[in-house]
Parts: structure tokens; C-alpha cells; sequence
């Protein structure tokens, strides 16, 4: 046995070499239901409103309150895991997401399911970042990192459709709290391997002398709370009203001060601004910021498309969502090994042409839209398309910097993820609900007007991946070894 620097025993190399597919598995679980519990309780909200009655003006935050604390605290998690241990961080964050799957499940009234929601969020935003680092630190040899990545990549993407088609049997089949009392022996068991197979790896003194920026902290997890919590109900509220003017003007004011913080107050900053000279980094969360908008958008209106306008029951919407979660597990797990060959660059473009051609077919599908004909081929191209763009982000986001900031890489990308679902899901249903009032006013059949105006969401989604391909080219071209 070898010791680190607090005296404590750490797993010599070649026994972690021998439980290196648990290891991988733990982390794949972990982002899985990080994943899952953003979505799998969407189909089940009308039932959740009926047993609880939120009301149509509080029924989203059941899935906002999760959203909006996730994104908020995801830098925080990042960091206290450089800090204090990836391990330690991870077995936090299960154990706080279980117990609040657990509250949530049981909740007798709408404050407390909202309130178990957002911390879900927390567990997850402590989760997320420590599932990455955990493999960038583990796995060594970079084409075993590659490979790692790459299914760590198509779990995280698949998750979310996933969480739809659960959501949909769990739904139809027993009841809305066991979308999330399922959680609970899957978090235990987490907890359990987590603890058995996860090493905490060496830190250097400096790291352990390491402190948390609370200045900074506080003014980037606020700040992105309530900049996500404006533009979330944007929707509803109208850009131009003085509420969400107000909530997106005091969130970029506190989001500026935590940049100043960053550059001129802080001595031991929680995002070293220096991150930001490495292209690749800068480049992949710009990429992924637009990438995401698309991609959180068309899980939102196609599930609407199925439902609202195609009539399918909340388990056929589920299955519905198999060849997109087949396509986005093929794309990420796939592509890995070329991504280590060729360099991310030319997989982030093609993902995005792939993912964007799916889209506009996407587009056109009407009332009388047949599955083979008009949502398979879609939904195929859309996931093998960001899942090969998921993989390449994340080896791009955190390739080549040393281990005391994988865990900020991890929490940044996440964090760009999120933000720009939110915003981009913000946007679409502004869009797609201007243009089915105006249908609508004119006299067109109710679902002929719903179907145009997500047909102009995932159009303008598509134009969203545009945008990410502008970023994607600005990713460096791979180096000759």
C-alpha cells in the first residue's frame, strides 16, 4: 500500500487497475440519474397536479426547482471536489439525491416535492462534476480515457430519453411517486459500490491547503439560480416584463461581480480565470451552450408532438423515444475511438450536421404523421448526431489540464449544459407558442397550429447547431504526437 499526503492508505495502481469497469460503472450510473431525474418526471406532471394540485402556474417548477439549483451549484460541486476529494465528494452527493428522491416520493403537498426537487438538484450538481473527474483521474492511458468518455458521454445523453420512456411506463403502469421513490435502493446501492470500489486519489499540499472562495461561491451559484430561474418563466411571464427584466438584470449582476471577484478579490479564485486561454475549453462550452439549447428542447417538443398532436398515450411516448436513445448511446459510445485518432474537432462538425439534418426532417411532421415514416429517421440522425457531439465535448472540455482543475472542467461544461438548455428551452416555447397563437387566431384547426409551431422549434433549434458550429471550428485541430 502507498499513502498520500494526509497519511492516509490509497489503493496501489494495480488494484485499481482491477476494478477499473466498476469504477467506470459507478461514474456511468451516477451521471445516468443525474440525467434521468431531469426527466422522468416530466409525462408524470398532469398526474402529479391532479394528486397534489399545484396548478398550472406552479406545476413546472416541479421539474424547474431541480433545474434551476443543479445549474446553479454545479461550479460549487466542481471545485469542493479539487478540494476536498472526488470520493468524498461523490458518496455527498448520492447520498443527498436519495434522501431526497426519498422526501420527494412521499411528499404530501406541493412545497415539499418542490423543495425535495431542488435539493435533488444540490446532490446532483455535487454528483455530476465528481463522476467526470473520477474517470479523467482514473483512467490513464488515453485511449482507455477515450473509450471511458465515450460511454460515460452516450449514459449522460441517453439518460434524458431514458427518463421519458420510465417516466412513461412508471406513469401509466403504478404511480407519479415512483418516478422518484425508484431512486432510492438504485442510490443506496450507488452509495454502497461507491464506497467499496471508488479510490480517493493523492492531492497535492497545496490542494489540501485549498479554501473554498465564499465570496465567489455565493455570487456565481445565486447568480445563475436566478438568472435560470427568470429565463425559465420567460415563457409564461413575457421577456419584456419587468419580472423576468428584473430576475435576468440582477442574475447578470451578480454573475459580473463573481467575474470581478475571480480577477481582482479573490486569492484563491473558484474559477481561475486563466481556465479561458485554453482554447479548447472555451470553444467546447461555447459549443456546448448552443448544443445544449437544441438538444433539452427537442426532448421538451417532441414528447408535446407525440402527446398533443399525435395522440400517443404517456407509455407509447416513451417507446416513441427508443430510437433517438438508441442513436444517441451508438453515437457517443462509437465514436469515441476516432475521437482519439482524429481529434474532436472534425466529430464536433459532423455531429452537428447529422443532429441538424434530423431536426429540419423533424420539422415537417404534421397531424397525420406516421412513426416510420416521419419520427424514425429523425429521431435516429438527432441522437447519433449529439451523441457523437457529447463525447467530443467532453474529452475536448477537459483534455490536457492538470488534475487540480479537472474538477472545475467538469463542473464548467456541465454547468454551460444546463444554461443553455434552460435559455434555449426559454426561447422555443416563446417562439412555438407566438406561432400557434397566430394559427390559432386565424382560424387553423387546433392541431394543425400546435404541430406548426413545434415544427418552428425544432427548425429553429437546427439553428441553434449552427451557432455550435461556429464554436465547433474554433476547437484546435488535433496534434501530432
Amino acid at each position: 500500500m502507498t499513502t498520500h499526503t494526509t497519511g492516509r492508505p490509497i489503493a496501489p495502481p494495480q488494484a485499481i487497475t482491477q476494478r477499473l469497469g466498476l469504477i467506470l460503472f459507478v461514474c456511468c450510473a451516477g451521471q445516468f440519474l443525474v440525467v434521468l431525474d431531469s426527466s422522468v418526471v416530466n409525462v408524470a406532471l398532469p398526474l402529479i397536479d391532479h394528486s397534489l394540485h399545484l396548478g398550472a402556474g406552479s406545476l413546472h417548477w416541479v421539474v424547474n426547482s431541480y433545474t434551476v439549483v443543479f445549474a446553479g451549484a454545479l461550479l460549487l460541486g466542481g471545485r469542493l471536489a479539487d478540494l476536498y476529494g472526488r470520493r468524498r465528494l461523490l458518496l455527498l452527493g448520492i447520498g443527498l439525491f436519495t434522501l431526497a428522491a426519498l422526501v420527494g416520493g412521499l411528499a404530501s403537498n406541493p412545497a415539499i416535492l418542490v423543495t425535495a426537487r431542488g435539493f435533488q438538484g444540490l446532490g446532483s450538481a455535487i454528483m455530476a462534476p465528481s463522476t467526470l473527474t473520477v474517470i479523467g483521474t482514473v483512467f490513464t492511458e488515453p485511449g482507455a480515457r477515450a473509450r471511458a468518455f465515450g460511454l460515460w458521454s452516450a449514459v449522460a445523453g441517453a439518460g434524458g430519453a431514458v427518463g421519458v420512456l420510465a417516466g412513461g411506463v412508471i406513469a401509466e403502469w403504478f404511480s407519479w411517486r415512483w418516478t422518484l421513490l425508484a431512486n432510492v435502493p438504485v442510490g443506496l446501492a450507488l452509495l454502497a459500490l461507491t464506497a467499496v470500489v471508488v479510490p480517493e486519489a493523492s492531492r497535492s499540499r497545496s490542494e489540501l491547503r485549498g479554501r473554498v472562495d465564499v465570496v465567489g461561491a455565493l455570487s456565481v451559484t445565486l447568480g445563475l439560480m436566478v438568472l435560470v430561474y427568470g429565463v425559465a418563466g420567460a415563457s409564461r411571464e413575457g421577456w419584456g416584463s419587468v419580472r423576468t427584466l428584473g430576475l435576468v438584470g440582477f442574475g447578470a449582476a451578480l454573475l459580473a461581480f463573481f467575474v470581478l471577484d475571480q480577477a481582482k478579490i479573490a486569492s484563491q479564485p473558484l474559477v481561475p480565470l486563466s481556465i479561458f486561454r485554453v482554447r479548447q475549453v472555451t470553444a467546447a462550452n461555447v459549443t456546448a451552450l448552443a448544443c445544449s439549447g437544441a438538444l433539452f428542447s427537442s426532448f421538451y417538443f417532441f414528447t408535446l408532438l407525440l402527446q398533443q398532436v399525435l395522440d400517443y398515450s404517456p407509455l407509447e411516448t416513451g417507446l416513441a423515444y427508443l430510437p433517438m436513445t438508441a442513436g444517441l448511446f451508438a453515437g457517443a459510445r462509437g465514436i469515441a475511438p476516432l475521437v482519439q485518432r482524429i481529434g474532436p474537432r472534425p466529430v464536433l462538425i459532423a455531429g452537428h450536421l447529422i443532429s441538424a439534418s434530423g431536426l429540419l426532417w423533424l420539422s415537417t411532421a404534421g397531424p397525420d404523421a406516421g412513426f416510420l415514416s416521419a419520427l424514425l429517421g429523425p429521431g435516429l440522425l438527432l441522437g447519433v448526431g449529439q451523441g457523437m457531439v457529447m463525447t467530443a465535448l467532453t474529452i475536448a472540455a477537459t483534455a490536457d489540464l492538470p488534475y487540480s482543475q479537472s474538477g472545475l472542467a467538469s463542473g464548467l461544461i456541465n454547468t454551460t449544459r444546463q444554461l443553455g438548455g434552460a435559455i434555449g428551452l426559454a426561447l422555443l416555447v416563446t417562439i412555438s407558442g407566438s406561432r400557434i397563437a397566430d394559427r390559432t387566431a386565424a382560424g387553423q384547426p387546433v392541431r394543425e397550429a400546435l404541430a406548426s409551431g413545434y415544427g418552428l422549434a425544432f427548425a429553429t433549434a437546427a439553428g441553434f447547431l449552427a451557432l455550435g458550429l461556429l464554436g465547433a471550428l474554433a476547437v484546435p485541430a488535433r496534434r501530432k504526437a
